[in-house]
C-alpha cells in the first residue's frame, strides 16, 4: 500500500503547468501538502463532482493537461461521470483515485471498493484508453509521466494505506480559489 502524502508529492514533482483538480477532503489536503500552487483547483463541498469538473476543464482547454486527484468515496459517488468521460474521450484528462477503501471524511466507514467494486474495471468498461491499479511507490514516476503525456482519458487507482494523516488546509474561499486559478490559467 502507498503512503498517500509521499505518492501525491511524487506525482506533483516538476508539475510545470499541469492543471490539478483535487477532490473534497483528504485529496485536497494531500495536494496542499505537496505545495500550494495557483493551478490547484481545490474543491470544497463538491462530493461526487470532481471528475466532471476535470472533464469540463479538459474540454475547455484541450491544449492543457488536466489531472484529477480524488478519493474512492468521491469517485464512487460520481461513478456515472466515468461514462460521460468515456463518451467525450478527452485526450488530456487523467484521474488518480486515492483509494483507501474508506470514507475518510465521515469516520472511516468502508467504501464499496472494500467490498470489491473495481474502479479500474468500470473505467475500462467506459472506454478509457488506459486504467490500472497501483500499490507501490516505485510506480509513481510512471504515473507522473502519464499525467503529463499519456493519452487519455486514463484512470489510476492508487491503493493507499488507511492512515488518517493530519490535515493540511489550503485556502477555503471558493471565490478566491477560482479567481486565482483563472488568473494563473490565463497567464500561462
Amino acid at each position: 500500500m502507498l503512503d498517500r502524502r509521499d505518492f501525491v508529492r511524487e506525482l506533483l514533482i516538476g508539475r510545470g503547468d499541469l492543471l490539478v483538480v483535487s477532490g473534497l477532503g483528504s485529496a485536497t489536503y494531500d495536494v496542499a501538502a505537496a505545495g500550494d500552487h495557483p493551478l490547484n483547483f481545490y474543491l470544497w463541498g463538491a462530493m461526487g463532482g470532481t471528475a466532471m469538473i476535470g472533464l469540463g476543464l479538459a474540454l475547455a482547454r484541450p491544449q492543457r493537461r488536466v489531472a484529477v486527484l480524488t478519493g474512492d468515496g468521491d469517485m464512487l459517488m460520481g461513478i456515472g461521470s466515468l461514462a460521460t468521460i468515456g463518451v467525450k474521450q478527452p485526450k488530456n484528462l487523467a484521474i488518480v483515485v486515492l483509494d483507501n477503501a474508506h470514507y475518510g471524511e465521515t469516520g472511516m466507514q468502508a467504501s464499496h471498493t472494500k467490498s470489491g467494486i473495481d474502479l479500474v474495471g468500470v473505467a475500462l468498461a467506459c472506454r478509457f484508453k488506459q486504467a490500472r491499479a497501483i500499490s507501490r511507490i516505485q510506480d509513481a514516476p510512471d504515473v507522473r509521466k502519464l499525467l503529463h503525456s499519456g493519452e487519455g482519458p486514463l484512470l489510476i487507482s492508487a491503493r493507499i494505506k488507511e492512515d488518517d494523516v493530519p490535515r493540511v488546509l489550503p485556502m477555503r474561499d471558493g471565490h478566491a480559489i477560482k479567481q486565482r486559478f483563472i488568473a494563473a490559467l490565463n497567464s500561462a
